[in-house]
């Protein structure tokens, strides 16, 4: 009975080593060590990385990336008049000219004002990322590497709608900062902000935080036609950030710092970055063609929530995807099959959850690109293909509801002259012209409906001027140039 009870002992004893064995050598090291947490169906919904080389430390991605991101100091030339006149900017916008000559306005030369941000650099031949908000109406720009070695730079091209700029030293190998692809970011996943705060005194700062959020717009829309998908960090931006890196725990580039959402002006938690992959498509047709080749879909609409699946009853049960409102008629989404109603849910396999979203992706499109998008449709799923477009349906172009195309915006006639209905995204809005704003002259002559608009437009040999009445009363005007 003994022997037996220590052969049964010994028995379980060797099993539990030879177990202990086989899992020391079969488990996973803890650098590969990973959990994947299941749903009572058994599906996947996550993947959890519980290696050891997860802990924080950056100091690779600092001290590579830091390398490649500048300081850039602005000079604006000011001026100033007494007696200021609206056609003074029209004038230098066609021309080139200043119309007082060395003069400068009636009122004399105000002393130049000085400004200041972050940039990257994205190529060893001297190609730089900035924002369009550091860079915009400098006179001169200087550029100084982390080397402290100071070069003057030039201005390449520039995207008010992303607020990218790209600016350029005679430099060449320089380091730079890889690109990385945005659309991978996780929430919660480390990441490093790198620029000079508050001037000069402080280049070369590097904050630590997560990524908050994605697909964020800004607060406090302005009218100005934007793209706006930002990556919400808790990462500590100031003013002077702008313009400078985010990079993951790589090194790698995943967006540009551009704005912090403040009521004292400075750093309170939040922080945005434009993503990469926008920046990317951004700065190549800025070098490749010299301006932003934008595709556009041709909807207008809102992110999906609880109140707009009640109010327009629609047949889905979460509160995702973009709902149409209206499609542009001639447009991608038109020529497509998009209906009025449907709610669009990817594009090639990206989700579209916001209206952020679905801008940021579409974006990353040239005119005349296809893709596959799908939508749902009274509560089906439903895949069409899209040939995306330039923006600009042909003028002269009838609406459903009655508007004409003109140069992106639809038109309809008003009393005393003729209504835009919608700016849309085209050349129009980028010259300045707004939703609701009321066209009386055209080249210096009066509209009273939308045919009038186009005519004139067509015989104009170079420039179109629009005077009129802002949707709040007030006098205004824009231009745009036929040959732009």
């Amino acid at each position: 009975m003994k022997k037996g009870f220590i052969t049964v002992l010994l028995s379980v004893l060797l099993s539990g080593l030879t177990a202990y064995a086989i899992v020391k050598t079969t488990a996973p090291a803890p650098s590969e060590s990973q959990q994947t947490v299941y749903t009572p169906d058994g599906q996947t919904v996550r993947t959890v990385n519980l290696s050891l080389s997860d802990y924080p430390d950056f100091t690779y991605a600092a001290e590579n990336a830091v390398e490649a991101v500048v300081y850039v100091k602005v000079t604006i030339q000011a001026r100033q008049s007494s007696t200021p006149s609206p056609m003074d900017d029209l004038f230098r916008y066609f021309f080139g000219e200043d119309p007082y000559g060395s003069r400068g306005y009636r009122g004399g030369q105000a002393p130049a004002r000085q400004g200041s941000g972050s940039g990257v650099i994205i190529r060893p031949d001297g190609y730089i990322v900035t924002n369009n908000h550091v860079v915009e109406n400098a006179s001169k720009i200087e550029v100084t590497l982390n080397n402290n070695k100071t070069y003057e730079a030039t201005v390449i091209g520039t995207d008010p709608a992303t607020d990218v700029a790209l600016i350029k030293i005679d430099a060449t190998g320089l380091p730079v900062v890889q690109f990385a692809d945005s659309d991978q970011l996780r929430l919660g996943e480390w990441v490093l902000a790198i620029g000079s705060p508050l001037g000069e005194e402080l280049r070369s700062t590097i904050t630590a935080g997560i990524v908050s959020a994605k697909g964020r717009s800004m607060p406090n829309y302005d009218g100005q036609f934007k793209i706006e998908s930002f990556i919400q960090t808790d990462a500590a931006v100031n003013p002077g950030n702008s313009g400078g890196a985010l990079v993951n725990k790589q090194g790698e580039l995943v967006g540009i710092n551009t704005a912090i959402v403040s009521t004292t002006g400075s750093y309170s938690g939040y922080s945005f970055a434009v993503p990469s992959n926008i920046v990317k498509k951004v700065v190549s047709d800025l070098i490749d063609f010299g301006s932003v080749k934008r595709a556009m879909l041709g909807i207008s609409g809102a992110t999906v929530t609880e109140e707009v699946i009640k109010s327009q009853k629609l047949s889905v049960t979460n509160p995702e995807g973009v709902y149409v409102a209206e499609v542009v008629k001639g447009g991608a989404a038109d020529k497509a099959g998009i209906k009025q109603g449907d709610v669009v849910v990817s594009i090639d396999g990206t989700k579209t959850a916001t209206m952020p979203e679905l801008q940021a992706k579409v974006n990353s499109y040239h005119p005349g690109d296809k893709a596959t998008v799908k939508l749902l449709r009274d509560g089906k799923d439903v895949e069409v293909s899209v040939a995306f477009t330039d923006g600009n349906i042909a003028d002269g172009t009838v609406g459903s509801d009655g508007t004409v195309a003109f140069y992106g915006a639809q038109l309809k006639a008003a009393d005393n002259g003729v209504l835009i209905v919608s700016a849309g995204n085209g050349k129009l809005a980028r010259a300045g012209g707004e939703d609701g704003f009321l066209i009386r002259f055209v080249n210096d002559q009066k509209v009273t409906k939308p045919q009038d608009v186009i005519d004139i437009a067509k015989k104009s040999k170079r420039s179109i001027f629009i005077e009129g009445v802002t949707a709040s009363g007030r006098p205004g005007y824009f231009g745009f140039g036929k040959d732009e």
